[in-house]
């Protein structure tokens, strides 16, 4: 099996799309240069012809003829009178003459021909012979009539040439004689054809340099995106520490930027997620210890004892229900996207002080209502809420009272919980709203462990923050701060914004 072809590189293909334009602009840009000098050079041929039968007039002494007309299927041009000529009384001694007097340029030849056989040429010959052309002037014999001229383009020998036949005609004289004047267009166009090979050679020089500058260019573009590639090759599931540079202010470095945020919270949510495994671990080991051990030493034949076995067996299966309970909020926490709405502070308030009023052992009391409306999700932030009221009822003596309320103004909301328990140490309360800790860092209260971590979940996820304080006279305050309603909220908050807090707090 033969192996696959190597793809084309970004940078190959982006070089030779940028070369390929290059080249059809500076092909487009040479054409059109060359094709307009190139008429404009033909035209001056044509006119440089055609004022010759003004200066054989001038020689004769007769009247101009008609200008020249295109004939039809070719570039041949004729005119519908011949020259009469005045002043001399023979053909020949006419063309004798005007041979003589009309020098040819450079480039040019001229020859008279009569009866169809050249007869005189210039005695200067500063362009070239057209006498011994054969070919050429039985072309013209063939084509020339006794009253048009001929304007056409013959190539004979590897030769192009421009020409024009003029008949003449003198009154009383029975022969019929031919000016012919020729240019030749190969030497015309060799300055245009010289220039475009100018040209062409500049552009192969200009095609090669953007080569050159596009390959180091197009490199160092995409410099980033290879980094970007080795950065993600070295990435594994055991170590995601890589990060690209974040030089400059282009679209690459921002590219760069929102790659290592978003490593950043891929790390984070793999580390959460390693923690929560270990906690979830921690936690599974001693229900599953404890009926372990009571099985192992239970006396089946022993009705008292099977009894407590079993109760013991349920209540630590009750407890691990209630974690996995709570690990699924936690988790619908985290990565749920939430009904945002506007949600009325003072029924929200007014909610929270019916449910908790049927929670026993002590007295609560509703001390502020908030007057107005916040962004957010109702039913995530009562749950938050609850848990409060819930955590407070825990930890804080039977009988003592426990208040809610709600507060409004330009810094935000509150929604807190205000306690008259032991209060949360300092140097605890850092670590609170982690997963499975407690202040007191003992099981004597039942729970997951996973209450707080929740309502710090939604709040973060509300794009607020959980705090806790001391109540005046001892005792423990909670309070969800929430940005003010103008303010955008930010998408539910993600797993590595754990472990960011657990870093800043450790």
């Amino acid at each position: 099996m033969s192996p696959a072809p190597r793809p084309i590189t970004a940078r190959v293909r982006i070089l030779a799309a940028i070369l390929a334009v290059a080249c059809v602009g500076l092909a487009i840009v040479g054409s059109v240069t060359f094709l307009v000098q190139r008429e404009r050079v033909l035209l001056e041929v044509d006119q440089r012809l055609m004022s010759q039968v003004d200066r054989l007039v001038t020689v004769a002494g007769a009247s101009p003829t008609e200008p020249a007309e295109a004939a039809d299927g070719d570039d041949t041009m004729t005119a519908s009178e011949d020259i009469v000529v005045e002043d001399y009384t023979t053909v020949a001694d006419y063309l004798q003459d005007a041979v003589a007097r009309l020098v040819p340029a450079r480039n040019e030849g001229a020859v008279a021909l009569i009866d169809g056989e050249p007869r005189f040429e210039p005695s200067t010959l500063s362009g070239f012979n057209i006498s011994q052309n054969v070919a050429l002037i039985d072309r013209v014999v063939a084509e020339t009539t006794a009253d048009e001229q001929l304007l056409g383009t013959a190539a004979i020998g590897g030769q192009s040439l421009r020409y024009i036949a003029i008949p003449v005609r003198v009154e009383g004289d029975d022969q019929f004689g031919i000016y012919l004047r020729a240019v030749d267009l190969g030497a015309e166009l060799e300055p245009v054809t010289a220039a475009m090979t100018t040209y062409a050679i500049a552009a192969a020089a200009v095609l090669v340099a953007i080569g050159v500058v596009g390959w180091f260019v197009t490199g160092r573009l995409l410099s980033p995106i290879r980094t970007m590639r080795e950065t993600a090759d070295a990435i594994t599931i055991t170590d995601l520490s890589a990060r690209l540079p974040e030089q400059g202010n282009d679209d690459i470095s921002d590219l760069s930027r929102t790659v290592n945020s978003m490593l950043d919270r891929l790390e984070g949510s793999v580390d959460v997620q390693r923690q929560l495994l270990d906690d979830v671990r921690h936690e599974l080991k001693t229900p599953i210890t404890i009926v372990r051990g009571h099985l192992e030493l239970m006396n089946p034949r022993d009705a008292t004892d099977v009894a407590a076995a079993k109760q013991i067996g349920i209540s630590e299966l009750d407890r691990l229900a209630r974690l996995v309970e709570d690990i699924d909020l936690l988790a619908a926490a985290e990565g749920e996207s939430y009904a945002i709405a506007d949600v009325d502070l003072g029924a929200l308030t007014a909610r929270v002080g019916e449910l908790v009023a049927v929670i026993p052992d002590h007295v609560w009391s509703v001390a502020s209502h908030a007057d107005g409306t916040v962004r957010g999700d109702h039913d995530r932030l009562l749950q938050a809420w609850l848990q409060l009221a819930d955590n407070a009822a825990k930890y804080t003596p039977a009988g003592s009272p426990i208040e809610i309320g709600s507060s409004l103004d330009a810094a935000g909301t509150r929604l807190w919980v205000r306690d008259h328990g032991p209060g949360i140490p300092p140097a605890a309360r850092h670590r609170i709203f982690r997963r499975f800790d407690r202040a007191q860092g003992k099981r004597a209260v039942g729970g997951s462990g996973l209450g707080l971590a929740i309502v710090d979940a939604i709040t973060k996820g509300h794009g607020g923050s959980c705090t806790v304080s001391d109540t005046p006279g001892g005792g423990a305050t909670f309070t969800i701060h929430l940005p003010p309603t103008t303010a955008p909220l930010p998408a539910p908050v993600r797993a590595g914004d754990v472990v960011l807090q657990r870093e800043a707090s450790g």
